[in-house]
């Protein structure tokens, strides 16, 4: 098992495939719930409304409501710089990471810096918006993926408000999970973004549905 960055004892030992749910964004109670691969509850995000996006500031909580992390705007920033705080954030509290686009002009990797004895620079390449990132160690060893999710029974891509968050053995979860949140941030109205040939390659496998049905 790996050293934790945010929860030790959610880095995993085998790679681990965790069902993220991301809720609606205009409604009260928006946020995350995800799933690990025997249906348990092992993260949530509650009301990630307009007020909290207001704020600036996320929690992110275990399936019973301890709070593991807060990731937090830092303003200003011409990159778009996140930084993240072990538990519920209070005032004068030093971050433990920061997240920063790699680049302010056009679609780019985002950096991701980790401070204190674990000190490592991750790369995440990829486009978010159409759940399909690598995250990378400073070694260029994979380390998590975000990928959409096939429904195995009717070999249809879902809707992507649900996708997987695939995290490698060693990698911290919760920290990857933390990470997925402000991509998530980062890539703002570039959620709803449209891509034809990714949309195309989806065709080819099968209809793509909505998440009402608990994953699996």
């Amino acid at each position: 098992m790996g050293k934790g960055i945010v929860e030790e004892s959610l880095c995993y030992e085998e790679e681990t495939h965790l069902t993220v749910l991301k809720t609606s964004l205009f409604f009260a109670g928006d946020g995350f719930t995800v799933y690990d691969c025997k249906g348990e509850l092992v993260f949530r995000v509650d009301s990630y409304g307009p007020d909290m996006r207001d704020k600036d500031e996320i929690v992110l909580m275990d399936g019973s409501g301890k709070c593991l992390l807060t990731v937090r705007r830092k303003r200003p920033s011409l990159h778009n710089r996140w930084e993240g705080f072990l538990g519920e954030r209070t005032d004068g509290q030093k971050p433990i990471f920061s997240v920063r686009r790699s680049s302010i002009i056009g679609r780019s990797s985002v950096t991701v810096e980790v401070y204190g004895p674990q000190m490592e620079e991750y790369q995440i390449e990829g486009y978010f918006a159409h759940r399909c990132c690598t995250f990378y160690n400073s070694s260029r060893d994979p380390v998590a993926e975000i990928k959409r999710k096939v429904a195995a029974s009717a070999n249809v891509v879902l809707d992507k408000d649900v996708f997987l968050l695939c995290v490698k053995p060693g990698f911290d979860g919760a920290f990857a999970m933390g990470l997925v949140l402000v991509l998530d941030q980062i890539n703002g109205d570039a959620y709803w973004a449209v891509d034809e040939e990714l949309d195309a390659v989806d065709s080819t496998v099968g209809e793509t549905i909505s998440p009402s049905a608990i994953p699996t």
